[in-house]
């Protein structure tokens, strides 16, 4: 199984408790992902956001950067926000970084997007929601399908594309495509009808009770007729390692405050309680927070229903220390990945 990390980027704390620079949150994120490659982890997912606690608002710009000071390590988008972005664009920045990498370690994963602010900072009707999505879904395979630079593509939300070159091409003709979802079930039956591979966001709640959903997903691939490799399936999580399970709780619980205190002013949630976050991070919650035993075990546990080949957490939130950020890198890297796999060669 891979072993990995994504993030929307985390702006840092002052002492007082106000927020550092956003440039200073982009720079660490791409010192932590040159940091994951050199230690060992899989892959590294970027998503997008437009806010000042998450400013990473361009996921193929910072992946291109890192393709170029990494080795090895897998980049992907997690997710890029396609319904308010343009595909054209976004298609030419990720084979930007693949070129750039030597081809082989950037993919794109697409996504709807969690959140609402991408729709009137890019001036969208929040009530086009599903279109939008849907035909930019459908332009972003036809350009990442295609076998030549030029393109031809027609729908509603956006100029057509008639015999154009979008360029450049990938180095190995085409990117892996994902299609990212926070447990919609009309996303599991698309994306296997599709034959894309898939992106479960499981953030709350019991980890297990998406296992309907990764069934439903095979099984629309199969009735479809995918059978292939892209038939494959990803968890992304919050998470945090530390040398104890202790020491991870309390350095991920305040980021977890703050994040869910903002979260709560923009979408009128009530106030984040103690009791919530101790819940979700002892098993079987959905928070994958502890020392590399606890951490494997209970990847693995969540293996026995998803079957699925890519484990990724986001592990910086609300200000989480950088130090911490990096040493729990480490620990993935080091001490829960090769934890997994023997786990695994038991099963």
């Amino acid at each position: 199984m891979e072993i990995g990390a994504y993030s929307f980027g985390d702006t840092q704390l002052n002492d007082d408790g106000t927020q550092r620079s956003t440039a200073e949150a982009t720079h660490n994120l791409f010192e932590a992902i040159v940091h994951a490659d050199s230690v060992g982890l899989d892959y590294f997912g970027i998503g997008e956001h437009h806010t000042v606690s998450m400013p990473i608002s361009s996921p193929g710009a910072l992946i291109s950067a890192a393709a170029a000071a990494t080795k090895q390590i897998t980049l992907g988008s997690g997710a890029s926000i396609i319904s308010t972005d343009d595909p054209v664009r976004v298609f030419q920045q990720f084979a930007i970084a693949d070129a750039i990498s030597g081809g082989g370690r950037i993919e794109i994963t697409a996504g709807r997007g969690s959140s609402v602010e991408t729709f009137p900072l890019f001036g969208y009707d929040l009530r086009d929601y599903d279109k939008l999505y849907a035909e930019k879904l459908d332009l972003l395979m036809t350009l990442n399908d295609s076998t030549s630079e030029y393109v031809s593509w027609s729908g509603s939300v956006r100029p057509a594309l008639d015999d154009l070159a979008v360029v450049p091409r990938p180095v190995n003709g085409k990117l892996p495509l994902w299609l990212a979802t926070g447990g919609n079930s009309s996303s599991s039956a698309r994306a296997g009808q599709l034959g894309l591979p898939i992106s479960y966001g499981i953030i709350g709640g019991e980890p297990h009770r998406f296992a309907p959903l990764a069934e439903l997903y095979r099984r629309a691939a199969e009735q479809s007729g995918h059978t292939g490799d892209d038939i494959k399936i990803s968890v992304a999580s919050f998470g945090l390692v530390a040398p104890t399970k202790k020491e991870a709780l309390e350095r991920m619980y305040p980021g977890w405050y703050n994040l869910n205190l903002e979260m709560g002013r923009l979408r009128g949630w009530p106030a984040p309680q103690c009791r919530d976050f101790e819940a979700q991070a002892a098993a079987p919650g959905a928070y994958y927070v502890g020392d590399p035993d606890d951490v494997a075990e209970r990847i693995v546990h969540l293996h026995g229903y998803m079957g699925h080949m890519r484990h990724f957490l986001q592990m910086d939130l609300g200000g989480l220390p950088h130090e911490h950020m990096l040493e729990s890198l480490t620990l993935l890297a080091t001490e829960v990945k090769p934890r997994v796999e023997r786990l695994l060669a038991k099963k």
